[in-house]
């Protein structure tokens, strides 16, 4: 079974991973500020063609700088209204972004692969049904996070090729 065979609607709601889905992975760095963030090549067009497939599309990141630091809430929600700016300009859609500030060894359980982001997420679009939901992301723990909500998970691995390729199989 492929996600064509899928019937992707309105009724689908579709979660992303942030760091190497939607932005670039700094190597050994996280981003701290808008002037670090660089889209992935054909994000911004993706999410364009995404908006017409998805009822919900919403971004569920690990955010453990803020527990180590290195950055500020306001520094990650500036990123983030910057960076929804720029997806909403160019005709796509993200309807909410989650975010967990905690360290890894915390164990908290917002924090991928910890369901509490997708329970948050539901809490706020009751409509949002986990059988009719898939999860695009780049680790094991948003693979296991997916997993254990009962999404269709779509595992992405060679920066440059990430969402491009997970795209085309939404276009009909």
């Amino acid at each position: 079974m492929t996600l064509k065979d899928l019937n992707i609607n309105k009724s689908w709601t579709l979660f992303l991973d942030r760091d190497g889905v939607i932005n670039k992975k700094l190597d050994n760095d996280y981003v701290k500020h808008w002037m670090d963030f660089e889209f992935i090549d054909g994000v911004l067009d993706a999410m364009k063609i995404l908006n017409g497939k998805f009822g919900h599309i919403v971004v569920v990141t690990n955010q453990q700088g803020i527990g180590k630091g290195l950055y500020r809430t306001e520094d990650l929600e500036l990123i983030h209204k910057n960076m929804l700016y720029e997806i909403d300009y160019l005709g796509g859609r993200i309807d909410k972004v989650y975010f967990s500030p905690f360290l890894n060894s915390v164990n908290h359980p917002t924090r991928k692969p910890g369901t509490g982001m997708g329970l948050e997420a539901k809490k706020d679009f009751p409509a949002i049904d986990f059988t009719k939901s898939v999860i695009i992301g780049d680790s094991i723990t948003d693979m296991q996070f997916g997993r254990a909500l009962g999404m269709k998970t779509v595992f992405i691995s060679e920066e440059g090729k990430k969402m491009k390729q997970s795209i085309l199989i939404f276009r009909h």
